[in-house]
């Protein structure tokens, strides 16, 4: 394609070959079509029909959680249809016609288009007609915020979008709920920050200022009484609170942030006082600081082989082949002082630094190192032999069925993996078929075993599918 060089801060774009949905006539299945709404609102969509035999009826689907019946519209032209590349070439074009303009079809004409390359955006959430780099017709509701021209339209369920890269020219349709519903956010979140400019102070629940650290401390001498091992930092394990300005006074509160980035402040309901809140603390940090004993946490000393000891025994009883230099190679473990407390701390192999392991005891601990080291000795037993499990279309809670493989490793072992996914998202699980399994006399026992690791209500198949198998069976090493 080449140079896109229309006068686009001119162009006009008619739109005339229209359908009334009172006709039969029906888009494609995922077709993106341009909708004249019923109140006379301009919007678009991907037609998703429903499970009836005519696929008269369904709905427009604009993105994330977001769609329109049939019923709301009145009449649909696609979009999918046409490349206007050509056109776009022509510096004198300030018109281009979609079909043939006929006085007896209903025909629509549309201005006022703007181009990102100018630095005009879209507001937020606001949905949009679009002209691509390509030629090509789209639309989307633009995901950004004010300001940012590294933002998308986003256009489908889970977020697929076009990126801003894709499009060159916008021109913003009607405003809808979902909009709306943005300005009003926009207008509070505006109010709001207006408000916490100069907010109110409660002296008699900020006795002691509005320093956080301050009533954390109190708090800290009160649980000291008991438990001796208490520190700051160990009491801010779970979420802590905070003194922050909202709905223009101070309060004791936690800040959070909602799908939108917009800044969330939860009050305590606790404590009407300085003193109250204080013994609020006290309460609320108390768990952690019970399960952070050091007794308990590192109740085999402070070598930190004493608990990797433990946990490679564990594991290599099922990965025989597992040796210390495969285990070693995948992590590094230790016991570190952080922020003045001891603390286990983990490594991987292409990690910079040591990030704390948040366990409170040592039990824990040894079962979060099992998994890496199970991990390590899958990871270092190759592949010999792989069987792909044949089925038809199977649904996992909303995920579809993409690969169930069995491997056969290099030490004899076998594991298996289960792959589901829908059109813009998946993922991938393994399993380690263990020995038990395969103490099984006859396949059928096999399964039933197995089914116990990798159940057919998580993963798709079951034994239905799976006992018939012969090839399976025989991959497996079940010959009778």
């Amino acid at each position: 394609m080449g140079r896109l060089c229309c006068d686009y801060k001119n162009l006009t774009l008619s739109f005339n070959e229209f359908h009334d949905v009172k006709e039969k006539k029906r888009p494609a299945y995922g077709e993106f079509c341009l909708l004249e709404l019923k109140n006379g609102d301009l919007t678009a969509g991907s037609w998703c029909p429903d499970n009836d035999k005519k696929g008269l009826n369904g709905k427009f689907n604009r993105g994330f959680a977001d769609s329109l019946p049939l019923s709301d519209a009145s009449r649909w032209h696609s979009l999918d249809r046409y490349d206007m590349s050509n056109c776009l070439e022509q510096e004198d074009l300030n018109l281009i016609n979609l079909g043939v303009p006929d006085e007896d079809i209903y025909s629509l004409k549309l201005d006022g288009f703007k181009a990102l390359s100018d630095g005009d955006l879209p507001k937020t959430e606001q949905y949009c007609l679009l002209v691509m780099k390509n030629g090509e017709l789209a639309a989307g509701r633009w995901d950004g915020d004010p300001g940012d021209a590294d933002g998308s339209f986003v256009y489908a369920s889970a977020y697929a979008c076009y990126s801003a890269d894709r499009v060159w020219l916008w021109r913003a349709l009607s405003s809808d709920d979902i909009f709306l519903a943005e300005e009003e956010r926009a207008r509070e979140r505006e109010h709001e920050e207006e408000l916490n400019k100069k907010p109110s102070v409660d002296l008699s629940r900020f006795k002691y200022g509005t320093d956080i650290n301050v009533y954390y401390e109190k708090a800290l001498e009160k649980l000291r009484e008991k438990y001796y091992w208490a520190t700051l930092t160990k009491m801010k394990k779970v979420k802590p609170w905070e003194i922050v300005p909202n709905h223009g006074q101070m309060v004791f509160g936690q800040v959070g942030s909602s799908y939108d980035g917009s800044r969330i402040v939860t009050e305590c309901e606790q404590g009407n006082t300085a003193e109250e809140f204080i013994d609020f603390l006290c309460e609320y940090t108390k768990d952690a600081v019970i399960n952070s004993n050091p007794e308990e946490k590192f109740k085999l000393g402070r070598d930190i082989e004493a608990y990797l000891s433990q946990a490679f025994n564990n594991v290599k009883k099922e990965y025989h082949w597992l040796t210390q230099k495969i285990a070693k190679g995948y992590c590094t473990y230790d016991i570190r002082e952080v922020d003045g407390d001891l603390e286990f701390v983990r490594k991987y192999r292409n990690d910079d630094e040591f990030y704390v392991c948040e366990y409170d005891s040592a039990e824990r601990f040894i079962e979060a190192v099992e998994r890496d080291y199970a991990n390590a000795a899958l990871l270092a037993n190759p592949v010999v032999a792989t069987y792909e499990v044949p089925f038809g279309h199977v649904e996992i809670h909303g995920w579809n069925l993409e690969r169930y493989a069995f491997y056969r490793l290099k030490s004899g072992n076998f594991k298996v993996s289960v792959t589901a996914g829908d059109r813009v998202a998946g993922g991938s699980r393994t399993f380690f078929i263990t020995s038990r399994c395969f103490e099984a006399d006859t396949y059928e026992e096999f399964l039933k075993r197995y089914l116990e690791i990798v159940p057919g209500s998580s993963f798709g198949l079951g034994m239905k599918e799976l006992l018939p198998n012969e090839e399976l069976k025989k991959f497996l090493g079940y010959t009778k």
